[in-house]
C-alpha cells in the first residue's frame, strides 16, 4: 500500500480517461492505446523486448509494471465511493473529487498531494488571482463537504502550501513578482481554529526590501503536523528540531 499518492492531474491515471490516456508503462514500450491492455499482454510485451541498458532499464521497467499494477488496484479501491459533493469543474476539482473516492473507498495511504499552477502572475494578476483563488475555495469546500458526509473528515488533514509569496508592489505589468511570507492554511474538524502569527503590516517601514516580513517559520508548522497528526518525528525530515506549532 502507498505511503502517499500524488494527485496532480488526475487524467494521468488511465482508469480516468482510457480511451485517451496512455500508462507510463505503455508510453515506456510503445504500446499504442488501441493495443490490448491487458496485463497478460503487457507481461508478454515485457518479457519479448530487449534489455538494452542492463540494470538500470530493468529497474525502470520495474517500477513502471508496479505503477501498472498499482493503477490496477486504486482503480478498484477508487469505484468502492461515491462522490457526495459537487466539485468546479477544473484541474484541482477532478483532484480532489478522486482523492475524496480513494479515501471513501479505503485506500490505506496517508498522504495525498495534489497541485493548482498558475499563481506565478507577473503579469495580469488581478482576473488571474480572482479566479484561481476562487476555484481553490470552491474545490476545498466540496473536498471537506464530501469527506464530512462520508463520516471522514475527523480522519483527515487539508493543508495548503506554496514556494513562495508575492511582492506588496505591482510592477509594470500590473502583476507582482516573487517575495517572501506567504500564508498556509490548515483545514480540518480537530484543528485548532485561529490566525496563528501576527497579522502582515504592508506598512512600507515594516517591509524587508519590499517583501512581507514572516513572522512564522513554516518549519514549526511542518513540525507540528508530523510530530501530532501523523505520530513521526520531525527532526530527521527537517534536518533538525523546530518547536512543534500547536495546530492540531
Amino acid at each position: 500500500n502507498p505511503k502517499g499518492v500524488c494527485v496532480t492531474n488526475p487524467k494521468n491515471f488511465r482508469f480516468m480517461s482510457p480511451p485517451q490516456m496512455e500508462t507510463v508503462y505503455e508510453e515506456m514500450n510503445g504500446i499504442e492505446p488501441d493495443e490490448d491492455q491487458s496485463g497478460a499482454s503487457i507481461g508478454t510485451l515485457a518479457a519479448a523486448r530487449p534489455m538494452i541498458g542492463g540494470r538500470v532499464e530493468q529497474f525502470i521497467e520495474r517500477i513502471a509494471l508496479d505503477a501498472q499494477m498499482s493503477s490496477e488496484q486504486i482503480r478498484g479501491i477508487a469505484a468502492r465511493a461515491q462522490n457526495l459533493a459537487t466539485y468546479p469543474a477544473s484541474q484541482l476539482g477532478h483532484s480532489l473529487k478522486l482523492v475524496a473516492q480513494l479515501i471513501g473507498g479505503g485506500l490505506p495511504t496517508r498522504i495525498y498531494y495534489v497541485s493548482q499552477g498558475g499563481y506565478d502572475t507577473h503579469a495580469g494578476q488581478v482576473g488571474r488571482q480572482r479566479q484561481l483563488l476562487q476555484d481553490l475555495g470552491d474545490a476545498t469546500k466540496a473536498f471537506v463537504a464530501d469527506l464530512k458526509a462520508q463520516n471522514n473528515l475527523q480522519r483527515v488533514l487539508v493543508m495548503t502550501f506554496s514556494e513562495f509569496g508575492r511582492r506588496v508592489a505591482e510592477n509594470a505589468n500590473g502583476g507582482t513578482d516573487h517575495g517572501a511570507a506567504a500564508p498556509l492554511f490548515v483545514i480540518g474538524n480537530r484543528m485548532k481554529a485561529g490566525l496563528f502569527g501576527a497579522y502582515p503590516s504592508l506598512a512600507p517601514q515594516d517591509l524587508f526590501e519590499g517583501d512581507i516580513r514572516f513572522n512564522v517559520d513554516f518549519r514549526n508548522v511542518y513540525a507540528g503536523i508530523l510530530e501530532r497528526w501523523l505520530n513521526t518525528k520531525s527532526a530527521p525530515i527537517l534536518g533538525r528540531q523546530f518547536q512543534p506549532m500547536q495546530v492540531v
